[in-house]
């Protein structure tokens, strides 16, 4: 689903920073100020255009979520999406790299990581670039509270598979592994596009859950 440029995109983005936040690392720390509230906070890491973690934030006013991407011509639809749906107070987004998530937020600061449809990164001299790499495994590791969980989606049974055993090597506890998620959907499931796009195809979706263990 490759996106066209968007030469308006970094503009338009400017003209919410109550959205999209333009120095998140100033709230490193003290994102409950931000928010105005101590509620459990999740982020995704790689928010694409947006209908996940908006949708969480409608159905979830309980928790706050930060929605992170890297590239403009993404994150500009997942802004559209905020807006189109109200502005949900509980749900902020940042235009970063997720190798820069130390910078920006401190251990125990993060409930939860949703890691939803990420680049496969097929080729082995890839590996690294995988979001669920041992490298940013540690990331998250270091921002989650003690016991944190990351819940994983993919359609790509390679970085399924890649993913267990790069999470259980890790060290973390797997929780509700699913080969296709939709055979029996949770009713609180809430779909990406890459999901609708590919569960219509027939493509099974996995889901797993991961849990860090206290060291």
């Amino acid at each position: 689903m490759r996106l066209r440029n968007k030469p308006w995109a970094r503009e338009f983005i400017q003209q919410h920073p109550e959205m999209v936040i333009p120095n998140p690392e100033e709230y490193k720390g003290k994102w409950n100020e931000l928010f105005g509230n101590d509620r459990p906070l999740h982020i995704e890491v790689g928010s694409g255009r947006g209908q996940f973690i908006v949708g969480m934030a409608q159905a979830n006013p309980e928790i706050n979520y930060i929605g992170i991407e890297l590239f403009d011509k993404v994150i500009v639809k997942a802004l559209q999406k905020a807006l189109e749906a109200g502005s949900p107070p509980n749900l902020r987004l940042l235009r970063v790299n997720a190798e820069e998530l130390e910078k920006i937020f401190q251990k125990n600061e993060v409930h939860r990581v949703y890691l939803n449809f990420s680049d496969p990164w097929p080729k082995k001299r890839h590996a690294k670039r995988r979001l669920t790499h041992e490298k940013f495994l540690k990331i998250y590791e270091s921002i989650l509270i003690d016991e944190g969980e990351i819940h994983f989606k993919t359609d790509n049974r390679g970085l399924f598979e890649y993913s267990l055993v790069s999470m259980s090597q890790y060290g973390m506890k797997l929780k509700d592994v699913s080969l296709d998620l939709h055979a029996n959907e949770p009713e609180d499931n809430i779909r990406t596009e890459y999901e609708e796009k590919f569960s219509s195809l027939g493509q099974p979706i996995y889901r797993l859950e991961a849990q860090f263990v206290k060291k």
